[in-house]
């Protein structure tokens, strides 16, 4: 098996992980978006190498911050295309500075968009109805059919959308659109890297042979 093919394996792994998630939790979102999910999360516009880049880097700053901190901060740090996104609650300023550098400080980050809140950590229910959102956010990305849903990642926190992506930006525009006029939702960040059509498209023929490499052959 060559590098390409073994990274598009361990995406396409890593995707079956996060889409049975949702479904043994009863996110009711899941099943709407059903088995293409998998398909839409590989084919987004990072390639397959930096897709697995990127779950390295959140496992790095979660494991960090946890190490430092255990229990007195509720923290999440999502990486898309090595910029990190840091969404959750912590006690202090100092402490929120201090997670930013944590998270600053992995190899392979190239920003941070520290978006940490002042306040004591969430409760179980918060976080289950923030997870609620993003399945409904996602499964109504689908159901419009305003721009390819794959291309962009939704974080919710205490009903605060927050949106990723290598995007155009009517893309962006849009995304924001459907996501601020779901049910739940109380405002919407974007966190977008912004690329020309003409980029994007680029980008969309790169990773589609992956993609399609990803796909088991069809029964004889």
């Amino acid at each position: 098996m060559n590098p390409r093919t073994d990274a598009v394996t361990k995406v396409a792994r890593l995707a079956a992980l996060v889409i049975c998630i949702p479904l043994l939790g009863g996110c009711v979102g899941a099943a709407v978006v059903g088995a293409g999910a998998g398909a839409l999360m590989i084919a987004d516009r990072r390639t397959s190498e930096v897709y697995i880049a990127d779950q390295g880097l959140e496992l790095r700053a979660n494991s960090r911050i946890s190490e430092k901190y255990g229990d007195k901060v509720h923290v999440n740090a999502t990486s898309y295309n090595r910029m990190m996104l840091l969404t959750g609650e912590v006690p202090t300023a100092e402490i929120k500075a201090d997670v930013e550098k944590i998270a600053a400080g992995v190899t392979d980050v190239k920003s941070v968009a520290n978006e940490l809140a002042i306040a004591a950590p969430s409760s179980f229910g918060t976080r289950s109805n923030d997870s609620y959102i993003t399945s409904k956010v996602k499964a109504r990305f689908i159901d419009t059919g305003k721009f390819s849903a794959n291309v962009v990642k939704v974080v919710t926190e205490a009903g605060v959308v927050f949106l990723l992506g290598i995007v155009t930006q009517a893309e962006a525009d849009a995304a924001v659109e459907v996501a601020r006029t779901t049910g739940g939702v109380l405002k919407v960040v974007r966190v977008f890297e912004i690329v020309s059509p003409e980029n994007a498209a680029a980008m969309n023929k790169a990773v589609a042979p992956a993609t399609q490499q990803s796909r088991p052959a069809p029964a004889k």
